[in-house]
């Protein structure tokens, strides 16, 4: 059972198709971490481009979607990339695949967080990355 669904998510970040790249919110502590879920489908926009014989999730996607899954744990704050780091790409993620999302608040200063950020499939590592984001 999700704890925010879409509409519920698009009520807290600005994000709208097609980079919305979230469907639902799984878990939330507001302002240390969230976790949520994205169903990857054929219709995704991407595969018509990437790759169109072989579609695969674009990474620098995966790595959005794990940063909008941190942006609703700052409820009422928009967040802003300010740097990534340490990012791994580790399983190819395609149609048909539940790419989970955890992102956790790891250090703050001020108005600049870091964030570690993973995102899996069938409890495989797909993605990781550190994160680090200004919020506003």
């Amino acid at each position: 059972m999700s704890v925010l669904t879409t509409k519920e998510i698009m009520d807290i970040i600005p994000h709208r198709h097609p980079f919305l790249l979230v469907d639902t919110i799984e878990e939330l502590v507001p302002g240390v971490r969230a976790a949520g879920k994205k169903c990857v489908t054929y219709d995704e926009y991407y595969f018509r481009g990437h790759f169109p014989q072989e579609p695969v999730m674009p990474g620098v996607l995966i790595v959005e979607a794990l940063a909008l899954v941190g942006a609703v744990a700052f409820k009422g704050k928009t967040a802003y990339f300010g740097g990534i780091n340490n990012c791994r790409f580790k399983k190819k993620v395609v149609p048909g695949d539940v790419l989970m999302l955890e992102t956790e608040l790891i250090k703050q200063k001020g108005p600049v967080a870091i964030a570690r950020a993973t995102a899996t499939v069938d409890g495989k590592v797909a993605a990781t990355a550190e994160l680090t984001v200004a919020i506003g």
